[in-house]
């Protein structure tokens, strides 16, 4: 059997609990998997790539099968120059799939070798967002629930310089 190399592409602005989850899950699937950090250059981020790059290698430290990478511009390019043969995505709730639904047709027109997976997390971390998060703890609340200790000191310390 071919080893399948997958790549779980996101902004991860906080990495949460739910993120951690997919992960897990798909290293239950591939043999190998990059966590592709973009670089958010369509999104204002909270955190800079480092700082991204950083809580997400920590996050998943202890799979030795997972590596962490950066990436700018098309995914296909980032997926071919590594040959990787699937992209994972995660799956909340019905109103991601409408989306990750256009974007995995998207995908397979630019892409045809590669499949999109789509994994659901834990019934726990169905709801949680990094959007959540940040809205959650810029207004002094608590999210020990939806991100590890490691991200939750992260921003309480961005918050306190902004």
């Amino acid at each position: 059997m071919a080893h399948v190399l997958a790549v779980y592409p996101g902004t991860f602005d906080p990495i949460t609990l739910g993120h951690e989850d997919v992960v897990l899950r798909a290293t239950q699937l591939f043999d190998e998997l990059i966590v592709a950090v973009a670089a958010g250059h369509h999104k204002k981020t909270l955190f800079s790539l480092d700082e991204r790059i950083a809580m997400v290698r920590r996050a998943v430290q202890h799979y030795p099968q997972v590596r962490v990478e950066s990436f700018s511009g098309l995914m296909r390019d980032f997926m071919v120059a590594r040959g990787a043969k699937a992209m994972v995505r995660g799956l909340r709730a019905v109103t991601d799939f409408d989306y990750e639904f256009q974007l995995a047709g998207m995908n397979r027109h630019l892409m045809p070798e590669v499949e999109t997976v789509f994994l659901t997390p834990s019934d726990k971390f169905q709801f949680i967002s990094s959007t959540f998060v940040r809205e959650i703890a810029s207004l002094g609340g608590e999210v020990d629930k939806f991100v590890s200790a490691d991200v939750q000191s992260c921003l309480q310390a961005r918050l306190r310089r902004s």
